[in-house]
Formats: C-alpha cells, structure tokens, sequence
C-alpha cells in the first residue's frame, strides 16, 4: 500500500493519536512538516491518503504554501483519495473545495460537547456514536460547509463541526487526535490566548482541561477509533 500523507504546520500540532491508529492497524504514513520547509507535492498519486493537521495560522493568511496546498486537496478529491482535515485541516479542505473561512462567533479552547445534526447523518460513520459527546477545541474561526458535503456535528458555539463529502472525505473542525502531552504543549504555548479569550464561555482555563484527562481522552479516542476506521476503508490500496 502506498503511504498516507500527513501534514503537520505547527510543532506542536503533529498526528497525536492519529499516528498511533495508523501503526496500530499496519497502515504505512509518513509526515510532511509544512513548518519546519517540507515542500507540498506537484501530486498525490503517490500517497493512499492525505491527511491535515491543525495550526495557529489562518487559511486566509497569504502564506506560500496555502494554494499549492489547496490545489493538492482537489486534486486528491478529483482522484478519490481520502482527505481527513483536523481543525485548521478542516479549514482548507472547505477553502479547497469552495467553502469559505471566517472568524467563528466565540473562541472555543478546551472540552466542549458536540452533537449530531439532523435525525441521522451518515449513518455509516456516526451510528455507533451517542447523539452527543465530548471533543477538545482549539479554534477562532469556522468553516462554511462546501457545496456537495453533509454537515455531520455541530456545538452549541460553533455550527458547523465537521463535514462529509462523496462518502469519503471528512473535514473536522473539533480535535479527535489529542494526546495528554499534546494538551499539556497547547496549554503552555497557548497561555496569552487563553488569558486574552478567557471571557468566552467556551474557553477553558489549562485546570479544567487537565481535569479527569485520562478518563476524557480515553473516550476521545473511542470517538476517533470510530471515524478513522470508517476514513481507513477508503484508502487506495
């Protein structure tokens, strides 16, 4: 099987448990560091899956990346290769695809409950989740929902959660890929943002996110077990 492709753009924002999934289940991936001057592939034949991460930067940032970057996406789309986007990943595969990017109501940092919109999305994806549970945020924008896609969960400070296209591409604008050490790096590097958003009511202060963390994390990864197994069955062999 040729390789997924996973783009990291912040030190602190790699694959997390994402990485861990693909190992454990005998998926071969390898890691493009977009911060760190890996350049974006001319084409994506190469590669089973493109995978982005998220970042503190803008899709509406004129950086030099960002349309090599969104001409991969269509492309893979194009082709039917399988793109997952977390977060700021979400946010360019709704820029790719037509949608637009925008500053989102509130700042959501931390745990926060998400829930299913409609009677039923995608059935194939969401049916073994309960109609409500809990993810982690780390957002100040939101994505519009591209023309085409399924808009799958919503949160009460932000509508548009995470998106569906052809069966097989799934944009997320909540994190399902944390890790402990992941939140104890954001909590640090994040701390102005928090003290500067701290009037929000979907900010949390580093102490409620560090509570029960073992417990909320396992739960986590029940959630994002469900989604990358369904996302995995489409990989090009």
């Amino acid at each position: 099987m040729r390789p997924v492709v996973v783009f990291r753009f912040s030190q602190t924002e790699g694959p997390g448990y994402l990485g861990e999934f693909l190992t454990r289940k005998g998926i071969l991936w390898t890691q493009l560091n977009v911060d760190a001057g890996d350049s974006v592939p001319e084409d994506i034949n190469g590669y089973s899956g493109l995978v982005l991460m998220g970042g503190p930067m803008s899709v509406n940032d004129e950086l030099p990346w960002i349309p090599p970057l969104l001409q991969l996406i269509r492309q893979a789309v194009e082709r039917n290769i399988p793109v997952l986007g977390h977060c700021l990943g979400g946010q360019l595969m709704s820029r790719a695809l037509g949608g637009r990017v925008s500053r989102n109501p509130v700042k959501e940092i931390g745990w926060g409950g998400v829930s299913k919109t409609g009677l039923d999305p995608a059935p194939d994806w969401l049916g073994d989740l309960p109609s409500s549970f809990e993810v982690f945020q780390w957002h100040g924008e939101t994505f519009s929902i591209p023309d085409g896609a399924e808009r799958l969960l919503e949160s009460a400070f932000c509508a548009n959660q995470a998106f569906l296209l052809n069966d097989r591409h799934l944009g997320l604008q909540c994190h399902i890929e944390m890790t402990a050490a992941m939140i104890e790096a954001w909590c640090q590097a994040g701390a102005d943002e928090i003290a500067q958003a701290a009037a929000s009511p979907a900010v949390q202060q580093p102490a409620a996110m560090r509570q029960d963390m073992a417990a909320r994390l396992e739960a986590l990864h029940g959630v994002a077990d469900v989604l990358y197994e369904k996302w995995i069955q489409g990989l090009r062999i």
